[in-house]
């Protein structure tokens, strides 16, 4: 009988670590790669949690939280879209794998983390549309529902820094500010011939 308990510990101690953790979060993680495309190369993409690259790029993201993206080139008209947040597949099958085992805490684990969820579409292929003006200056859109403001992406995703919440809340801040004096500066310079030939 000692034998057999010895032999029967390790799999209960499985299947107990299965039922206090999410199988979708261990398996497929709370974050995922979004690769963001254009025609033609070297649009900046600007997302509402203040993140931005120039195409094609990748970018690692939370998995629960959809984000708004604006692609600009100048030249060409810009285009704002939306990345969804979806359960997936894979994460309905983690999610069936926590009930299965009987892991409900587990189940919260994974709604918790949104390792549930896929970012949809993935990746993000934009075609731009020669236009005049175009664009003129990249801009952050506006966060949609459920989605990060750039404080609380900055808070929660720049963990590898050093530094504190408060000073990663402040960065996010003054690079969004900067984002926006840029802008208005760019805006301002444009309107100033075509106010000084009116004249």
């Amino acid at each position: 009988m000692r034998h057999m308990s010895r032999r029967l510990a390790p799999a209960i101690g499985i299947v107990l670590s299965l039922a206090v953790t999410g199988c979708a979060t261990i398996t497929r993680g709370s974050t995922q790669a979004l690769t963001i495309d254009s025609a033609p190369l070297g649009a900046t993409a600007s997302l509402s949690n203040g993140e931005r690259c120039t195409t094609p790029c990748t970018l690692k993201l939370k998995r629960k939280h959809p984000v708004a993206v604006e692609v600009c080139k100048a030249g060409y008209q810009p285009v704002l879209t939306q990345v969804l947040s979806q359960i997936a597949g894979a994460g309905a099958a983690g999610m069936a794998g926590n009930v299965l085992v009987g892991g409900l805490i587990g189940v919260g684990v994974d709604a918790a983390t949104g390792a549930t969820k896929d970012l949809t579409p993935n990746p993000l292929s934009v075609t731009l549309v020669a236009g005049e003006p175009g664009c003129v200056a990249p801009s952050f859109p506006g966060v949609p529902d459920g989605g990060q403001t750039p404080a609380e992406y900055a808070a929660q995703g720049k963990k590898k820094d050093k530094g504190s919440k408060a000073g990663k809340v402040e960065k996010a801040e003054a690079k969004q500010d900067e984002a926006k004096k840029a802008d208005v500066a760019e805006t301002a310079a444009a309107a100033a011939p075509a106010a000084a030939g009116e004249g």
